[in-house]
């Protein structure tokens, strides 16, 4: 059809890029996660951080899902460290790069999975919230390049040719 674009062309398409707004660290599990302002990332997830290499070495979640939840909550927005993902981002519609390579920083990550919440988040959000997170839990990646990151590098998503 003549005028009309191509779905796959329209979902490669980005308005602008992502910022990186926090990163965090686990340092064991069920520790309080610590911000940092940068990070050393590695094909087993980011250094001090006690993820699970592979197709969820890192995850992450966008700054904007962060109001929904709390708004689901009855409340203002989520508090990131709560969520215990690795970083948050904002500006950049994750759940549209499934499956895309996306470069931050020095580092190049492809989002693999969804990351669902866990029953953890009942008690961590209150009555509802492991339902208030679903859809809204973030994104899994994969380390494809290590590199280094810090607060307020682009979230670029990277051509797949």
């Amino acid at each position: 059809m003549r005028g009309m674009e191509r779905l796959a062309d329209l979902i490669t398409r980005h308005a602008r890029d992502g910022r990186l707004d926090r990163i965090g660290l686990r340092p064991e599990r069920l520790a309080a996660p610590v911000a940092v302002d940068a990070a050393d990332v590695l094909e087993r997830g980011l250094t001090g951080d006690h993820a699970r290499p592979g197709k969820r070495a890192v995850t992450l979640i966008q700054a904007e899902h962060l109001a929904v939840i709390g708004a689901y909550l009855g409340r203002g927005p989520v508090a990131p460290e709560v969520l215990r993902r690795n970083l948050v981002v904002s500006g950049l519609n994750l759940s549209a790069l499934k499956g895309r390579r996306i470069a931050i920083g020095g580092a190049v990550l492809r989002l693999t999975t969804v990351c669902a919440p866990c029953s953890r988040m009942e008690a961590a959000l209150g009555p509802g919230g492991y339902s208030a997170m679903r859809g809204h839990g973030g994104w899994c990646a994969e380390v494809l390049i290590p590199g280094r990151i810090a607060i307020g590098d682009a979230v670029r998503p990277l051509s797949e040719e």
